[in-house]
């Protein structure tokens, strides 16, 4: 179980090194939003768009899911709607 976790945390890192010294991304840009923190051992990766591809990931090994304190996108808010306003149909008094 350690090496897989041991195996996860060495390629996350190498992959992490490979995009830093490509610096083909700016800087200021991080798409993901969601962050694997793997136990306590400290390892992480912040390569998740989705809630549920974080939480897959770490299924099985140990860990959490968090939010991206570096993501940069668009915020993800339901959009506004304004109430359907219904047409009432008149009321016809009838008389008794």
């Amino acid at each position: 179980m350690r090496a897989i976790v041991s195996c996860l945390l060495s390629m996350t890192a190498a992959a992490v090194m490979l995009a830093c010294a490509s610096g083909s991304a700016s800087a200021a840009s991080d798409p993901y939003r969601w962050c694997a923190q793997y136990g306590q051992e400290g390892g992480r990766n912040c390569g998740f768009i989705t809630l549920q591809q974080c939480l897959d990931t770490v299924s099985g090994v140990g860990g959490g899911c968090e939010r991206n304190m570096f993501y940069t996108g668009p915020e993800m808010q339901p959009a506004s709607r304004k109430p359907k306003l219904r047409k009432q149909k008149p009321r016809h008094r009838t008389s008794r």
